[in-house]
């Protein structure tokens, strides 16, 4: 395999800098692949392995969101800074700065998912395609899945993570602990899980600013400015090429998924039936082919 021909660098966004990274040549023919991350206060770390793309000429773009890894962080802001609007402005930012607002494709996991259905929702010319992965279009939903899928954990570590909830002390090692059991069987299948994932876990807990701002202390305790959050009555303003991807064990069950299917037209779904929240980490060969059928459809 040829060396990783990655640019890196930052962006103007106001008074702040958004961090990226470009593998493949931006502009050469197909449409560039922007990469953006969970969270929301995650890192592009995990999603890195998409970068396999540029090989077959799909340049791609990984960025930090504002607050985390190489972009600004903002210890001092409150949860009224961190906005969803705030998250769309540095993505469409991002676009005319790199360059690539007039043909582009966006990949949006985990919260990502949304951030990407609001953008595709303005319907700009240059977005020729979106991929929802993983991802949630309402908090409401995603909190009465997590609670069932926490009622179906084995003996005792509920009890344990409610415990801990109700006293606020999640970073016990007690609650650590618990909390892992959950990760294991809905976040993250691979053991041990694989660098990339493990870097940007590390980094919210670095800088945990936006991550508990505005979705709580972990995946399953949304008690961030995000809990009321939905974008399930906008879904059918969009109109790009749709294609939806879950995992068989993922803590975005069918029915945190479901609204992006009923109500974005032609929108394709697909499940991955070995896989939890991240069936590019957990399935990889079967995601790129996926991943890839689809890009050469648009």
């Amino acid at each position: 395999m040829s060396p990783d021909p990655s640019a890196k660098g930052t962006v103007p966004f106001g008074e702040y800098r958004t961090w990226y990274r470009v593998t493949g040549a931006l502009g050469a023919g197909r449409p560039a692949v922007v990469a953006v991350h969970g969270g929301p206060g995650s890192t592009h770390d995990y999603l890195l392995p998409l970068a396999r793309l540029a090989e077959d000429g799909w340049p791609v773009v990984h960025y930090d969101q504002l607050g985390n890894g190489g972009s600004t962080h903002l210890p001092g802001k409150g949860a009224d800074f961190w906005t969803v609007e705030l998250f769309e402005r540095e993505l469409a930012n991002l676009l005319e700065q790199l360059g690539i607002a007039d043909d582009y494709v966006l990949f949006g996991q985990s919260w990502g998912g949304p951030l990407c259905a609001r953008h595709a929702m303005t319907a700009p010319p240059g977005l020729r395609g979106l991929v929802v992965a993983n991802a949630p279009a309402s908090y409401p939903t995603w909190l009465r899945e997590m609670a069932r899928l926490r009622a179906e954990l084995p003996p005792g570590v509920e009890e344990t993570l409610r415990r801990h909830e109700a006293a606020g002390t999640y970073d016990s090692d007690e609650y650590l602990a618990a909390m892992r059991v959950f990760y294991d069987r809905h976040v993250c299948r691979v053991t041990p899980w694989p660098r990339d994932f493990l870097s940007s876990f590390m980094e919210i807990y670095n800088d945990p600013t936006v991550y508990y701002a505005m979705n709580g202390p972990n995946e399953f305790h949304v008690i961030g400015s995000l809990k009321d959050w939905s974008i399930v009555d906008e879904l059918h303003r969009i109109s790009a090429p749709t294609l939806l991807i879950s995992g068989r064990h993922d803590e975005a069950t069918p029915a945190v998924v479901q609204p992006y299917e009923d109500h974005i037209p032609g929108a394709r779904w697909e499940i991955f039936e070995e896989s939890s929240h991240l069936p590019h980490l957990e399935e990889p060969e079967r995601f790129f082919a996926v991943l890839t059928d689809f890009l050469k459809s648009l």
